[in-house]
């Protein structure tokens, strides 16, 4: 998550919202990002897709059916589908997103029937920091 937690700091630096995103597979680090919506100009651009989508490269497939996502922010329902479309083995995540999450809050995407694959889900990793770095930026968004 520490990984994770840096993605989401260079998100911050670059104006983003600070969520970061790390797949892990076997151990080892096939994807990670921070959010890019502002910089790519693409609104799908979240830490969790483009870590999917990097990943997908790296390991040659689009499903990643032996790897773990670790963001710092619960997924809204788009990254939600993509992790579950991408087949991950375990989501750990941060903080709670009790407006915009999909997995533990909101629609919860998992519990619904037309859901394919449900990955294993571990929340509240990291929160308390995963938290602070997300109400910092805002609080100096809104001075700003």
């Amino acid at each position: 998550m520490e990984l994770a937690l840096a993605e989401a700091r260079a998100a911050a630096a670059r104006g983003e919202v600070p969520i970061g995103c790390v797949i892990v597979c076997d151990g080892a680090v096939v994807g990670r990002a921070g959010n890019r919506t502002l910089i790519d100009r693409d609104p799908t651009a979240h830490a969790e897709i483009v870590a999917i989508r990097a990943a997908a490269a790296a390991l040659g497939s689009e499903r990643l059916t032996d790897c773990d996502l670790y963001v710092t922010l619960e997924p809204c329902a788009m990254c939600a589908g993509a992790v579950a479309f991408a087949r991950i083995r375990r989501l750990y995540y941060g903080a709670a997103d009790l407006k915009g999450g999909a997995v533990d809050n909101g629609v919860k995407f998992f519990a619904s029937p037309s859901c394919h694959h449900r990955p294993e889900v571990y929340g509240g990793l990291a929160a308390a920091e995963s938290s602070a770095l997300l109400k910092s930026f805002f609080e100096e968004l809104r001075q700003s």
